[in-house]
């Protein structure tokens, strides 16, 4: 199997497992993630949870931050239930309980495989200029918003630019026009006069809405408009909580069209320079 179909093979399973909690943070049930993993046995699925609870502390971590130990009542006859243990996992202690796993289980080593790339992706994208970074994460908002607004589809929307507008106005806190006027920039130019933090900002308030779409299955363009607006007003209000700049009050950068001209011009001279070498 190639890294590139065990990365996609597994991102499948893992992300499909991912859930949403009621303020729009992503987590893993502990049993459903060690089942995926290989491990059959709750108690054999603890001794991994426990070291990987150990690698966190080791690194200076707080385990409660990754580690969330949790109950809940399960069914085990007629009208008989009875607690058990769980834990929500944030995406860092799932990492934690790959590299602690059993590698000679084949779930195991396909997961430290799949975390290995996704680390070097990341330090990848961290590497990359500034101007690179901004053209992928405007891909990446552009591929996005298409799926959300399939979802709104499906969820009965009918008012797109309400919709729409009803995201940037817990976002931004001001309506889509009153941002551009508020920037100076052409209508239309939002999204691609937006720097890599506020197009960052976009995209989390973009696949968190379409998320939460889907899994409270909302219905209708009230409720839809609803929830785009509060997702939006969660990611400003834990912009402002962090200290960070609230998207209205970033500047307006380059349009994202010269961004791309530049870069296909400096490389053609790299290719030129390169060609005169050979």
């Amino acid at each position: 199997m190639t890294n590139e179909t065990t990365s996609l093979a597994l991102n499948k399973d893992f992300e499909g497992l991912k859930k949403i909690d009621e303020n729009g943070v992503e987590y893993w049930e502990a049993r459903e993630l060690l089942q995926v993993l290989g491990y059959q046995k709750w108690e054999k699925a603890e001794e991994v949870i426990s070291r990987a609870a150990r690698s966190c502390i080791n690194s200076g971590q707080a385990v409660d931050n990754h580690f969330h130990r949790t109950v809940k009542m399960v069914q085990i006859g007629s009208n008989t239930v009875r607690e058990i243990r769980d834990y929500k996992l944030d995406r860092y202690a799932c990492y934690l309980i790959a590299q602690n796993g059993d590698p000679n289980k084949p779930e195991i080593a396909l997961a430290q495989t799949y975390f290995a790339l996704q680390t070097r992706k990341q330090e990848i994208f961290q590497q990359l200029p500034d101007n690179e970074k901004r053209l992928f994460i405007r891909g990446e908002v552009s591929d996005h918003n298409k799926k959300l607004f399939k979802t709104a589809k499906q969820s009965g929307v009918t008012k797109f630019g309400l919709f729409n507008d009803a995201g940037y106005k817990g976002l931004y806190g001001m309506p889509f026009a009153d941002i551009e006027q508020n920037k100076g920039i052409k209508k239309g130019e939002l999204l691609d006069r937006a720097g890599s933090t506020e197009l960052a900002a976009n995209l989390f308030r973009i696949t968190q809405t379409d998320e939460k779409l889907k899994k409270d299955k909302i219905q209708g363009d009230y409720a839809a408009s609803q929830t785009h607006f509060m997702v939006g007003g969660k990611v400003r209000q834990t912009i402002k909580e962090i200290g960070g700049t609230t998207p209205e009050n970033l500047p307006a950068e380059k349009h994202i069209k010269e961004i791309k001209k530049e870069i296909k011009k400096l490389a053609k001279s790299e290719k030129k320079k390169y060609d005169s070498r050979g």
